[in-house]
């Protein structure tokens, strides 16, 4: 390699060289790891895509695939998936303990045990799914039928994937969860990490703008439109103002809650069964069930008495 670039002149020894010491003086991460083991985005992309023709094959699996021949696709598809996957759960098994969490001991048994629970679990995954595709279906006039819903809405797509993100961080494979979440995000603005628990029956319409924060828990036949925040109010830190992992910190939604576009909700409230939060309310408390709060209703509490003001 020329020092000059060849005719393009991009003086890249220079900057290959730079780029070698950047990464010399760069994160712990990058010094202890080797590329080898890291997970492989592009990999669970494909992994996600596969196991998503095996839970509903007739959407995403072959145009001409053939009721005799579904068995056999949903088999050989599953096979080529969970063997990507038990690759993915070793680098990522690997990753963690390269970083002080758990060994790199029966680093294959251990990950095909993971996989192997997953793959058990897959058939109460799709259970779950269904409950929200039928909830987006009877949830929005404009949808045509379950189809159009499962080929086309954000919101289920984000869903499905934080179904499989979140048994994964369940499983103990945190990193691979993250990755999946972040896939989902990038294609549909929709981002929920993988430790919020939701319960059956779950709808975001339209989707873009959605937050969910980790420990955030939602029941069931909850409906979120667009711009909502599942959030958090504050973060305890430690004594080196480093934030403390994994408090609760984020909303408890109850069954049968409706929030409208542009609320958001922060910190470890709970709102109550069957309540509706109106669009653009910013909430920092915890409502009874049955409430219904407009944004006006929300102003008035803020300045009420000269509070906030």
């Amino acid at each position: 390699m020329s020092a000059g670039g060849g005719a393009g002149g991009w003086e890249l020894d220079r900057i290959v060289a730079e780029l070698r010491r950047a990464r010399r003086a760069g994160t712990s991460a990058e010094r202890c790891t080797s590329r080898g083991e890291l997970p492989s985005r592009e990999a669970l992309v494909g992994i996600v895509a596969g196991l998503r023709a095996a839970l509903y094959p007739a959407h995403f699996g072959p145009p001409d695939l053939t009721d005799e021949a579904v068995d056999y696709f949903v088999g050989q598809t599953l096979d080529a998936t969970f063997r990507a996957l038990h690759e993915q759960v070793r680098r990522a098994l690997s990753f963690d303990a390269a970083h002080g969490v758990g060994s790199r001991d029966d680093l294959p048994a251990r990950a095909e045990a993971l996989t192997r629970e997953l793959a058990a679990r897959l058939p109460r995954v799709r259970s779950l799914l269904d409950t929200d595709v039928r909830a987006a279906f009877e949830g929005d006039p404009a949808a045509k039928s379950v189809d159009e819903t499962l080929f086309c809405y954000p919101g289920v797509t984000a869903v499905t994937h934080h179904r499989i993100a979140h048994e994964l961080h369940v499983l103990g494979a945190p990193l691979l969860a993250r990755i999946i979440a972040e896939i989902a995000h990038a294609n549909t603005g929709v981002d929920i990490h993988p430790g919020a628990q939701i319960g059956a029956s779950f709808f975001i319409d339209h989707g873009t703008g959605v937050v969910i924060g980790e420990t955030t828990v939602i029941g069931e036949r909850v409906r979120l439109y667009q711009g909502v925040t599942l959030g958090a109010k504050s973060f305890p830190v430690d004594e080196s103002g480093v934030p403390i992992k994994g408090r609760p910190r984020h909303p408890v939604v109850e069954d049968d809650v409706v929030v409208y576009a542009g609320a958001s909700i922060l910190g470890r409230v709970t709102i109550g069964k069957g309540s509706s939060i109106g669009g653009n309310v910013w909430l920092t408390r915890s409502v009874p069930p049955g409430s219904m709060i407009t944004q006006a209703q929300a102003r008035s509490e803020v300045f009420a008495d000269g509070a906030g003001i």
